[in-house]
């Protein structure tokens, strides 16, 4: 620190590089979310016009719909989700067939005024290229039952079916984002951009966005160690979340009880268990090995001391050096 014990890294050049660096430009964001309501209400006048036709209903959904989402490079291109709830009796469906279904009926609601060529089918979506903008619109299938709160059964990019809800999903967001403030969505989008950076570094890391939103919402809930997450200096809160991961290491199940007991939760013996919000039979990190919590806890440990390190800098070339380890030579950004 410098004389006057203060922090040469701050909450203020924190927040400075998350609004430069970090956050989704505002007309981007705005124009992000101008094509994914185009594109739903192309759907949905479809759908109005074919009352036989078994896509029901779109939402808007993943870090876009929740304004987690963050800048991303050119290369990388824009990503936004639509989950496309399509009616079926029962979910013992064949899931190729379903996807090349939606991918020909997203084809054919557009029209003409798109190639074929823009409307890609991975193993769990339906990707559409908007060229003017770049943005990628994936289209995932959740497979509807007529169950309130828009619960559907989601496919997953390995090929499972796991029930969900966007509709709650957006509402848990919602109800800590309304109680904690803006700074709440914003710690979310920096320490997306750490793992992202960290990733750069080591590709064989693993640590999901929704990992990274359940773990925020938990220490907001419920603090770290006699204190709340301190989500208006992002400094300290960031040293809570990995403190939090580097000293539990991450072996202390969490669970959310907006929608379900804690006592519903299914039985598991995986290395790290963090509990869907809406689905008490889904671990939301259940394929995670043990090399993968340990990889992702010894990198907390690792980022944690380079924080510590900042915090008690005696030049300001040292604190900001420790930063860039977090996120990279973009940082402080100007």
């Amino acid at each position: 620190m410098n004389m006057a014990g203060e922090r040469y890294v701050d909450h203020d050049v924190l927040k400075a590089f998350a609004q430069n660096k970090v956050n989704v430009p505002r007309e981007e964001a705005k124009e992000r979310r101008r094509q994914v309501n185009h594109l739903r209400e192309r759907l949905e006048g479809y759908i109005k016009e074919h009352p036989d036709f078994d896509l029901v209903k779109l939402r808007a959904s993943g870090s876009t719909a929740k304004h987690t989402a963050i800048r991303r490079s050119k290369k990388e291109g824009s990503d936004a989700d639509v989950a496309a709830y399509l009616r079926v009796a029962n979910t013992d469906v064949d899931v190729s067939t379903i996807l090349t279904w939606l991918r020909d009926r997203c084809i054919e609601v557009y029209g003409k005024t798109k190639d074929e060529d823009d409307f890609k089918r991975s193993d769990h979506a339906v990707g559409i290229t908007m060229h003017s903008s770049g943005l990628k619109i994936d289209v995932v299938p959740v497979l509807y039952t007529g169950e309130p709160d828009d619960k559907g059964y989601l496919v997953t990019g390995d090929g499972r079916k796991v029930l969900t809800s966007v509709t709650l999903h957006l509402q848990f967001m919602k109800k800590r984002r309304d109680e904690a403030g803006g700074g709440y969505r914003e710690l979310i989008r920096l320490l997306k951009a750490w793992i992202r950076e960290s990733k750069f570094v080591d590709p064989e890391l693993r640590c999901k966005s929704f990992l990274i939103e359940l773990l925020v919402a938990h220490l907001w809930d419920n603090g770290w160690n006699g204190e709340a997450l301190q989500v208006d200096d992002y400094p300290r809160a960031i040293e809570q979340v990995l403190a939090y991961i580097t000293r539990t290491g991450l072996k202390t199940p969490i669970v959310f009880t907006d929608c379900y007991q804690a006592g519903d939760v299914a039985p598991s013996t995986r290395p790290i268990q963090i509990w869907d919000p809406v689905n008490p039979e889904n671990n939301v990190v259940g394929i995670y090995e043990e090399t993968d919590r340990q990889r992702l806890v010894n990198h907390a440990k690792t980022t944690l001391d380079s924080v510590s390190w900042a915090a008690h800098a005696t030049t300001k070339g040292d604190a900001v050096d420790a930063w860039r380890e977090l996120f990279g030579p973009t940082f402080p950004g100007a």
